[in-house]
């Protein structure tokens, strides 16, 4: 027994030992257990559900506009380009690296639409009656993308090189019974509290030796707007450099010509102040994107306006300069949006309409006609019909002289002139026609360089559609919505659905605007255009 209590003991020291051990393994077991629970809740947590803890990233919306650009106008431009730079068929335009589709632009009203209609189809997603702005068929005031997004807490701007009550910037922002009322147009444009930016040309419709009422805006507005309404005044802004740190704050309005911006063809041979469209973007890109307001984003429109008005006066010479002047704004603001990747940016652009039924490449004899057009003699024009039609019929005692030696050999760059021609020109100043001076100097241009027109107005073919955004998930979204051949009222949805807007109470708070004529009977016409 004595000899048998040492092994006892020992066994007994085992057996407390392996207790103690399998109860620190329980206990490490229930250690490394929770641990690992811990450590899943919070794996979870950051990587199942990251949209939680993230900051929303800012979204911006570009809808340019080209008015009046069909694909022919493309066509001339890109040739015009390649002639002028010597270069070959591998030089295209900025837009030509970003075609996605093509937009069907007919009305309600009509096969062929007008630039109310187009920018109402685009603005409020329908379709509407020629010379509408932001009113359905039945002239009821119909919701825009621009005010959802402002009601959404976006930042919104309009830049235009027309006035900016024209029809495409008044469609996003006003709503009136016809495109004519740009009185009306311009009071709701400020009154409304919808646009943030307002860069262009119109201010005879915001200052009382404009307006019909007599009124001046301008002064009624306050402290509350920055304005800066001459080209000097502008440029005091744009030349700022850090524009976070100095007074200029939104709402921001620069009407810095009292109607249209001039051409580009006359902006480059003439002494000329204001900026160009590029700058004008420039200038709106930097002012929404780093105000203090811009919490989610902005929506901007940008549109080459006055492409229309040279198609509208068959001015082949005017047409490149004007899409050249746009392709650069366009490439600046792609630029502007890759160099901010921490952002979301889309740049959509289309055209509302195509404007002259230009062609390239006119038959001018009866004879077999040559395949061939001349870019140069488009080149060595200097400046647009309007314009030297403008100039003949303000001076005194224009004769033969001033005829060979200004018009012809300074600004059209023609020595084949006849004797016919100059006796025209003189009887058209005679008889004080301007549209028919226009027309008959235009044509001169058109005949040497074998461009032609089919009419003063518009046409009802499809106009091409350009994408970019500023990465390739955001550009493979964007290009699913509209690719291909499109309605022109679709592309206001890839707006709303971008945004994250809503139509519903844009429209309720439409519904409530005057929209009818206040002063005479205004017709469904667009006066605008006759003498461009």
């Amino acid at each position: 027994m004595s000899e048998s209590l040492p092994l006892l003991n020992s066994l007994k020291k085992q057996s407390k030992k392996q207790s103690l051990s399998n109860s620190l393994v329980k206990k490490l077991l229930v250690f490394f257990t929770l641990a690992a629970i811990f450590i899943t809740i919070i794996l979870q947590f950051l990587i199942i559900e990251p949209k939680q803890l993230e900051v929303e990233r800012k979204k911006n919306f570009i809808f340019f506009v080209t008015d009046g650009t069909g694909p022919n106008y493309v066509t001339l431009t890109r040739n015009y380009k390649q002639f002028i730079n010597n270069n070959d068929y591998a030089e295209l335009l900025q837009l030509d690296q970003h075609l996605s589709g093509t937009s069907r632009t007919r009305s309600n009203s009509s096969w062929v639409t007008d630039s109310a209609a187009g920018a109402t189809a685009f603005s409020c997603l329908l379709k509407t009656y020629n010379g509408a702005i932001g009113v359905d068929h039945h002239q009821n005031p119909c919701g825009t993308v621009l005010e959802a997004a402002k009601m959404a807490n976006y930042l919104t701007g309009l830049v235009v090189t027309t006035r900016i009550t024209d029809a495409t910037p008044a469609s996003f922002s006003a709503h009136v019974d016809y495109r004519s009322q740009e009185d009306q147009i311009a009071e709701q444009q400020i009154s409304s509290g919808m646009v943030d930016l307002m860069i262009g040309g119109g201010l005879q419709h915001f200052v009382s030796g404009g307006r019909k009422d007599g009124r001046d805006i301008i002064k009624e507005l306050g402290s509350n707007w920055t304005t800066a309404n001459d080209p000097a005044s502008f440029f005091n802004v744009y030349n700022q450099k850090n524009i976070t740190e100095s007074e200029v704050t939104l709402p921001f309005i620069s009407l810095f010509e009292m109607g249209d911006v001039p051409f580009q063809i006359d902006v480059e041979n003439m002494a000329y102040s204001g900026p160009s469209l590029k700058e004008e973007s420039e200038l709106a890109l930097r002012l929404l994107h780093s105000s203090p307001d811009n919490e989610k984003g902005f929506f901007l429109l940008i549109e080459g306006s006055r492409i229309d008005h040279c198609g509208h006066n068959n001015d082949a010479a005017c047409i490149p300069r004007e899409l050249m002047a746009f392709d650069e704004a366009f490439n600046y603001v792609k630029t502007f949006a890759d160099e901010h990747p921490d952002e979301d940016f889309i740049l959509f652009s289309t055209s509302d309409h195509e404007t002259g039924g230009m062609t390239i490449s006119r038959q001018i004899t009866s004879d077999y006609p040559d395949y061939i057009w001349y870019p140069e003699v488009l080149a060595k024009v200097k400046h647009s019909g309007h314009y030297m039609a403008q100039q003949l019929l303000t001076k005194n005692n224009v004769d033969e002289k001033f005829l060979k030696k200004t018009l012809f050999a300074d600004w059209l760059g023609i020595e084949d002139y006849t004797k016919e021609d100059i006796k025209q020109i003189l009887s058209l100043i005679e008889s004080r026609n301007s549209g028919f001076l226009q027309d008959y100097i235009n044509n001169m241009v058109g005949i040497r360089a074998r461009i032609g027109f089919s009419t003063h107005g518009h046409s009802a073919i499809d106009v091409n559609t350009y994408l970019h955004a500023n990465s390739e998930s955001l550009l493979n979204y964007a290009f699913q919505r509209v690719r291909g051949n499109r309605e022109n009222t679709e592309f206001g949805s890839l707006v709303v659905e971008f945004l994250g807007l809503n139509m519903t109470a844009a429209n309720e708070y439409a519904s409530g605007i005057n929209h009818g004529p206040l002063f005479a009977a205004t017709e469904n016409i667009d006066e605008y255009h006759n003498n461009i």
